[in-house]
């Protein structure tokens, strides 16, 4: 919604959202096209009166709303008590978008955005790492050498792919980490299939993938990566049934949430050691040390960690004020929160 004057845009959220994500040279950029005030909240209870009543003095005024970790719940009464507001956006750390009453929102016309998919941009690349590690069996050979074995043991090699190139690649979920996935694995030349229920089916032709079934993933690709997010219908999706369907030399990768797997059936079908997996999840977390998932030789396994960037500020800010720029300009956001976005997250049937 393009406008004449500069807008105003509050950010509300604690003091360690604010150090972890607050880029000052995003800053500077939001500055560019508009005015903007951090509100610092504390404590455990933003929806009490005393802090809520902090809150409508802030916001009366205010054109965009950034809330994060600390922020009240925006409901009626806020969107109410904000009579210029025209979008709200969820930073980090709500996936489910709990902390917006989005069907208030939109009856007000007010666009909801979010950038919580930040992490998707590094998850998606170590995905592709965990793809190319399995497929040589990498860990295995990793664990020989550091025992002091340093010759090539051809066994390595039994059941581990090799070339990605051309392979099937079957991806379970494809939201943003799955369509970023999408576009690492176009110089492979590979051919993917996609079983996600909440695409618009459109959306294959434009991306060059297959649409397909949970079932044909698991039994007709040689490689699997789980990509979907957890929700009550996701939760131990894949069980031993599930498993006994991927066949002998596949590899298994899962960036995703390790609950979304059993993980005594993961442990059994890995234990026949015709698979391959490259996990960076796994439930429970932190992994019990005396796990079995832990010392498998066709696992290479990772601490939750694929989100690293390296970065002193994580990415979802500069989402943010990208989505804000778009906004105030005139232009179409890309990380809307709409009622399939939000059924894809909680696992409910979309309208």
């Amino acid at each position: 919604m393009a406008t004449n004057s500069s807008p105003k845009v509050l950010l509300v959220c604690n003091q360690g959202i604010y150090d972890a994500y607050v880029d000052p040279k995003e800053v500077h950029r939001l500055k560019k096209f508009a005015t903007w005030d951090w509100l610092s909240y504390e404590g455990h209870n933003p929806d009490k009166e005393s802090q809520v009543a902090k809150f409508l003095a802030a916001i009366h005024s205010m054109d965009g709303l950034i809330i994060s970790h600390g922020s009240p719940i925006i409901n009626a009464q806020i969107m109410d008590a904000a009579p210029n507001l025209k979008i709200i956006g969820e930073l980090e750390d709500d996936r489910f978008a709990n902390r917006i009453d989005l069907k208030e929102a939109w009856k007000r016309n007010i666009c909801t955005v979010d950038t919580t998919n930040g992490s998707s941009y590094p998850v998606s690349e170590w995905a592709l790492a965990l793809i190319l590690i399995s497929l040589r069996n990498a860990g295995f050979q990793f664990r020989r050498i550091i025992a002091g074995h340093t010759n090539m043991d051809p066994d390595t090699f039994k059941y581990a792919g090799g070339l990605l190139a051309k392979k099937r690649v079957g991806l379970i979920g494809c939201g943003h980490m799955g369509r970023h996935l999408v576009k690492h694995l176009q110089p492979f030349e590979t051919e993917i299939w996609v079983y996600d229920p909440y695409l618009p089916s459109e959306m294959a032709e434009s991306l060059g993938f297959l649409l397909t079934s949970l079932e044909n993933i698991l039994s007709k690709c040689q490689v699997i990566v789980c990509l979907a997010p957890l929700t009550p219908k996701t939760r131990g999706m894949i069980g031993e049934n599930e498993l006994n369907l991927i066949p002998s030399g596949t590899v298994l990768v899962n960036v995703s949430r390790g609950a979304i797997i059993n993980s005594q059936a993961l442990i059994k079908r890995l234990k026949r050691g015709d698979i391959i997996a490259g996990l960076d999840v796994f439930d429970p977390e932190p992994i019990p040390p005396d796990s079995e998932i832990i010392h498998l030789p066709n696992v290479f396994i990772t601490p939750h960690s694929a989100y690293f960037t390296g970065n002193q500020y994580r990415e979802s800010f500069g989402l943010m004020v990208d989505e804000l720029d778009r906004f105030f300009h005139g232009h179409e956001t890309y990380f809307n929160l709409t009622p399939r976005s939000l059924a894809n997250r909680r696992g409910i049937d979309s309208d």
